[in-house]
């Protein structure tokens, strides 16, 4: 038939045996529409595949498309075809390619559960459903540009730390993307967006803090408030400095006189030197029949899972809100540096690897410098009669430092 234009589409009628209707345009080879029994047509292209197979690829709808935009599509498709590309197996092998959603799900079963602690899998986790999943998740991977992760990250500017987490599981998938054949090389989307600035927390406990809290404890034992295990747990964390997961994971065979040897922990296998006071306190803690572990929960055989809740009620009654049970690890580094101990003895006890993790708490180390130097400063001043620093008032600044 002659050159498709509008008059003509207008006019094409279904076949009356059922089958599609195929018009190709006398001006334009390998160039038509197709017309279905129901009426919907759409615009396609016919050529033949470097194997010597034959295609025809749908591109455009009739009655959306104008049969000029459809013909100059058509030009370069046909193009692409004369350089040797195949459209149609283009576009099928799109729609199989995974989406961010699909690749989130090979991250955690083939990378996390293999290589990370459940803890931290549970993070991953975290970032891809709540975070992840609901912005990007459909969007197919080799279409994830700068830009969308840039937006993704901004839209989590008032909590930079999560903000900077997801960033950080997003950048594992897209280099895990890249070693999977999913995208090209050195295409990582991740790449060049700064992460938020984030603000260490740093709370320690004063004497007075640690006085309320021991109190509290004592008096939650005495009432049976709160399980022996779970004050168990938090006198363990205080007195020894170990992490959450390292006390509520701690089995009886791994209590050793003066030390847990822990098989795993964060930075792997450690033991963890202890004082006269933690083995009082793991002497105190009731062990059960049958179960292995020190702090025991509900379910037989197994260790507490949830202490944040009976940690929120500790905390209130201590008259310390907002007091996490990790700042129980920075109290006790805190303790350590005023006691006079050195950053790397600190750094053996924490169990760090690097010695930057324990150059967090250098600045502490100034405090008891300045009380050793303030006392000596006051004795010279009270020998050499210095005005304004001599008799009480010198050593009322001093016991002050």
């Amino acid at each position: 038939m002659p050159k498709l234009t509008k008059r003509t589409l207008d006019g094409l009628k279904p076949r009356p045996d059922g089958k599609d209707l195929f018009v190709w345009d006398d001006d334009m080879p390998r160039f038509g529409v197709r017309l279905t029994p129901a009426g919907r047509g759409s615009y396609l292209v016919q050529y033949r595949t470097a194997d010597g197979g034959q295609r025809r690829h749908s591109f455009a709808k009739l009655g959306i498309t104008t049969p000029d935009e459809a013909r100059a599509t058509a030009r370069q498709l046909l193009a692409a075809v004369d350089r040797g590309e195949d459209p149609s197996r283009e576009r099928a092998d799109y729609r199989r390619a995974p989406t961010v959603s699909e690749l989130g799900a090979r991250l955690l079963a083939e990378h996390v559960a293999v290589r990370c602690k459940p803890s931290t899998a549970a993070e991953y986790r975290r970032a891809v459903e709540l975070f992840i999943n609901p912005v990007l998740g459909t969007m197919k991977v080799a279409d994830v540009k700068r830009a969308d992760i840039a937006a993704l990250h901004h839209s989590d500017r008032h909590r930079p730390y999560q903000a900077n987490r997801t960033l950080g599981v997003l950048s594992k998938m897209f280099a895990l993307a890249e070693m999977w054949g999913l995208r090209s090389e050195n295409t990582n989307p991740c790449r060049g967006v700064p992460k938020y600035r984030e603000e260490k927390r740093e709370r320690f406990l004063s004497s007075d803090e640690f006085q309320r809290l021991g109190a509290t404890l004592a008096q939650c034992e005495r009432e049976g408030s709160e399980s022996a295990h779970v004050v168990g747990a938090i006198r363990l964390l205080a007195l020894t400095g170990c992490r959450l997961g390292e006390v509520l994971n701690l089995r009886w065979e791994h209590v050793r006189p003066g030390a847990l040897d822990l098989p795993d922990s964060k930075t792997g296998a450690k033991r963890v030197p202890i004082g006269a006071a933690a083995e009082a306190v793991l002497q105190a803690i009731p062990r059960l029949d049958g179960n292995p572990f020190v702090i025991v929960g509900a379910k037989p055989g197994a260790r507490l899972q949830d202490i944040q809740r009976p940690w929120r009620r500790i905390r209130a009654r201590a008259g310390l809100p907002g007091l996490r049970i990790h700042d129980l690890r920075h109290s006790f580094a805190s303790a350590a540096v005023s006691g006079g101990e050195s950053l790397p003895m600190i750094g053996k006890m924490l169990g760090h690897t690097q010695p930057n993790t324990t150059h967090r708490y250098a600045h502490l180390a100034d405090d008891p410098v300045r009380a050793s130097a303030s006392r000596v400063s006051n004795v010279i001043a009270d020998a050499m009669g210095v005005t304004g620093m001599t008799g009480s008032a010198a050593h009322g600044e001093a016991d002050a430092a």
